[in-house]
């Protein structure tokens, strides 16, 4: 298992309504097609800049900075959301990634059909969601509510079921954007002991926060983002 990153950057382009579709140029721009030029339209903000940053096994890293400080935009880097506009990416691993729980799940299918939807987007066989199938449906404490679409549960709901499908399988590298809270008093406390589970078992564990105590209690090294950029790093 290993992360590397070598000298990377990334430039996110905004523009107003009156050119095409943000959602078509931003995946364009994501996947490496051309950012516009100023006679577009389209403003260039560069979200990250010169990053260099290696991981291994065992290493449990946390991303400290304030709001806009770039700390989710390298998660995305991380997870293969966005691709380096400049310098390099490499990961040997399987990611699984926390940054939104409920990413890559359908409201139109039901909970049972998420379940096999979202292993998939993780990057499960069939065989690996078969598996985990009955423990979501326990843990998600769902019930019958499994067999209808999820665009009839209430936001509690939908919540457990994302947090139960990406915490039932052994991450070998774990992202998280901040910590995780779900649900109720009684589901939160088990769901507590969940995560802890679930993040002792990766081998790389990455988590951006603004909670420098966090940091230290479950991190062995930072880095400190200001502005897209390392300002500092170090060990705790």
């Amino acid at each position: 298992m290993k992360i590397s990153c070598k000298n990377v950057g990334v430039i996110l382009p905004i523009f107003n309504s009156s050119h095409r579709s943000f959602k078509k140029t931003f995946l364009q721009a994501a996947s490496g097609g051309r950012i516009g030029s100023s006679n577009t339209g389209i403003i260039e903000v560069e979200a990250l800049k010169k990053i260099d940053l290696t991981l291994t096994e065992g290493n449990r890293l946390a991303l400290i900075g304030h709001n806009g400080s770039g700390k989710t935009t390298l998660l995305r880097v991380l997870a293969g959301a966005y691709k380096p506009t400049s310098g390099k990416y490499e990961c040997i691993g399987r990611v699984t990634s926390l940054i939104d729980p409920m990413m890559g799940m359908d409201g139109e299918l039901t909970g049972l059909e998420n379940i096999k939807l979202r292993g998939l987007f993780l990057g499960l066989s069939k065989n690996e969601i078969k598996n985990i199938t009955e423990d979501v449906i326990e843990f998600s404490e769902l019930g019958d509510f499994i067999k209808i679409p999820v665009r009839t549960y209430s936001s509690g709901m939908v919540l457990r079921l994302g947090f139960s499908i990406s915490t039932a399988i052994n991450p070998e590298i774990l992202l998280m954007d901040e910590w995780m809270s779900v649900g109720d008093s009684d589901f939160k406390r088990k769901a507590e002991m969940r995560l802890n589970s679930f993040i002792s078992k990766a081998g790389i564990m990455v988590m951006a926060t603004h909670d420098d105590e966090l940091a230290k209690s479950v991190c062995n090294k930072f880095i400190r983002l200001e502005h897209g950029e390392i300002v500092s790093k170090g060990g705790f």
